[in-house]
């Protein structure tokens, strides 16, 4: 993701600077003629503005507060605003906003004398992020939203501001909590219907033009061979990875205990990821849960 979303910013124009601990990454950009640093303060020093795209809240606490994290160089900092991607809980977003504005710029950005973060988990495939179609969930000071708007547009269709600090983190939640339920529930009917005789075309047809029409049914179908250029069609390689999916499902189900919530639906689907990525297919993309968990019919029945 985080690799894409920087070739589009580069296309948009923008000089950047990066640092991932894939050294064949750092690599691919070197031969771009991109510089590279060899860890996240050496960025934080060469930038202006910021953005960090990895996996969990820890990853994320490591890079901003971490030994030789963006903000190791003490209460000075260049960088104006720090944009985090991640899908991470929303108290570590608020923690880490709260830590960064307690920090002063270097140098004043107009009138402006700290640093602004904003949590901006964003919704979108591999594909997306390669496309700039992403969809940006924005937590934090509205008016840093304003003034981030041309960053976020260069790598996304769409920015959406959230309210406070932790708000994107919080949207980026239910946004996958619901994505998730809402794939089980396609595949299991996808399922039942080609159990009971119907063909899984004729039931995505049927869905896509009623009431059950849904992102995980006409442009994310699970059932093998039935649309291209999604992972369904090559094994389920690429995509969102089962993995990632049962980790947002925890950060659910850990925020609605938070908020005393009850959460059937999401303790369901969060046991079924936990054991399909037990079951080795972690790192599949997440609408392999048909495969695994539905009758096993991996092809279209279109007798």
């Amino acid at each position: 993701m985080g690799s894409r979303m920087a070739n589009n910013l580069i296309k948009a124009g923008f000089s950047l600077t990066v640092h991932d601990l894939n050294s064949d990454v750092l690599e691919m950009f070197s031969q771009m003629g991109i510089p590279t640093k060899k860890t996240p303060y050496e960025v934080s020093e060469a930038s202006d503005i910021v953005i960090t795209m990895l996996p969990t809240s820890a990853h994320v606490i490591d890079v901003y507060t971490g030994t030789n994290g963006l903000l190791h160089g003490g209460k000075l900092l260049r960088p104006w605003l720090l944009l985090d991607s991640s899908t991470i809980d929303p108290e570590t977003s608020r923690n880490l906003s709260a830590t960064v504005s307690n920090h002063i710029l270097k140098e004043k950005k107009g009138d402006w004398e700290r640093p602004f973060k904003l949590d901006a988990p964003v919704s979108g495939s591999v594909t997306a992020a390669e496309a700039g179609t992403l969809t940006f969930m924005v937590g934090g000071s509205e008016e840093a939203f304003l003034a981030a708007k041309p960053i976020l547009f260069s790598m996304g269709k769409s920015a959406i501001y959230c309210g406070g600090a932790g708000s994107g983190s919080a949207a980026k939640i239910c946004n996958n909590l619901a994505l998730a339920v809402s794939m089980l529930g396609i595949s299991e009917a996808l399922a039942l219907g080609q159990s009971l005789g119907v063909s899984a075309t004729t039931l995505t047809n049927i869905f896509n033009c009623s009431s059950a029409r849904c992102w995980s049914s006409d442009a994310y179908n699970p059932v093998p061979g039935l649309m291209e250029g999604v992972p369904s069609s090559r094994d389920y390689i690429g995509g969102f990875a089962s993995k990632l999916m049962a980790k947002d499902l925890n950060l659910a189900v850990e925020s609605a205990k938070l908020a005393g919530c009850k959460f059937p639906l999401t303790s369901q689907a969060q046991n079924i990821y936990t054991e399909l990525c037990s079951d080795g297919h972690e790192a599949k993309d997440f609408s392999c849960a048909f495969r695994h968990y539905y009758s096993g019919l991996d092809e279209p029945n279109d007798q």
